[in-house]
């Protein structure tokens, strides 16, 4: 485990990750969801690797759906979510 990160909860009750209280990674319904740069959200969304992730009918700007077919990626998205939320 990366220093500071602590595993609880998402949004809702769904298993994530935290860093300084701030949520960065979880699974939702067997997805991995993850707080990225908007920039590489819309360059996963374009290449058809995830979905946006929509919270109350909202677009989450900064959040993507990658789903279980694409696990393999998901060691690095958690990795790249986790140094977005350094900053």
């Amino acid at each position: 485990m990366k220093p500071g990160v602590h595993e609880g909860t998402g949004f809702g009750s769904n298993q994530g990750l935290r860093l300084e209280g701030k949520i960065f990674a979880m699974v939702v319904r067997g997805a991995l969801v993850a707080k990225l740069p908007r920039a590489q959200v819309d360059a996963l969304v374009d290449a058809a690797q995830g979905t946006r992730f929509v919270v109350g009918g909202r677009q989450m700007k900064e959040w993507v759906v990658v789903p279980l077919a694409r696990k393999r990626t998901w060691a690095k998205l958690v990795e790249d979510a986790y140094r977005f939320a350094q900053d």
